[in-house]
């Protein structure tokens, strides 16, 4: 992927890129979250994304993130519409033992939080990002080759031109250096829904 065609929405502490690698390094209390349930909102978190109209594609990048060692250091993919709808998958750290593997939906100003427990010792992950039209599925892997699905989501404004990309955070007092490489977009690897027929 040509890195020249993303931008940031924020800038992080201090980033790195050369060809089809991103190196990120966090800022302390920066986050991504909306409303629910905390009652609070944070919208400081770096992003780095690219502009695409395309309705059916696929995204896939490996995340590296040997330095997170504070709890809910994170980092993974992003789609960053606005402050209010956005959605994320990552892992984020929790203690020596275990991590969340996980994912967030925020339509019209409000999160949501589905999460897998994982152990703390895995510090690599590949995430697989895929649209169709306003529909969107997060999966991940760890070998960058057999994925497996974490979530179908819709987004109320997901319709026409989004943006897409990587992002990297530390919502408590904590710092540490992302890695994102194997950038890659292709055809849409989620396959039309061959089931039961729409009401």
């Amino acid at each position: 992927m040509d890195l020249a065609n993303f931008q940031w929405t924020r800038e992080p502490e201090s980033c790195k890129i050369e060809h089809n690698r991103i190196e990120i390094v966090t800022k302390p209390h920066t986050d991504l979250w909306q409303k629910t349930y905390y009652h609070f909102q944070n919208d400081n978190a770096p992003v780095l994304q690219m502009e695409t109209e395309e309705k059916y594609f696929s995204f896939v990048v490996k995340t590296e993130f040997e330095e997170s060692h504070h709890r809910f250091d994170q980092c993974g993919i992003v789609m960053y519409l606005d402050s209010e709808n956005w959605l994320k998958g990552s892992i984020e750290y929790e203690n020596e033992t275990f991590q969340h593997l996980g994912s967030v939906v925020t339509n019209q100003g409000y999160s949501d939080w589905a999460t897998t427990v994982i152990d703390a010792s895995v510090k690599s992950m590949w995430y697989r990002f895929s649209r169709r039209d306003d529909d969107y599925r997060i999966e991940c892997s760890t070998d960058g080759k057999a994925f497996q699905q974490m979530r179908i989501c819709h987004m109320h404004n997901g319709k026409g031109k989004i943006r897409f990309g990587v992002y990297a955070c530390s919502p408590e007092d904590s710092s540490f250096k992302a890695v994102f490489s194997n950038m890659q977009m292709m055809e849409c690897q989620w396959a039309p829904h061959d089931g039961q027929q729409p009401d």
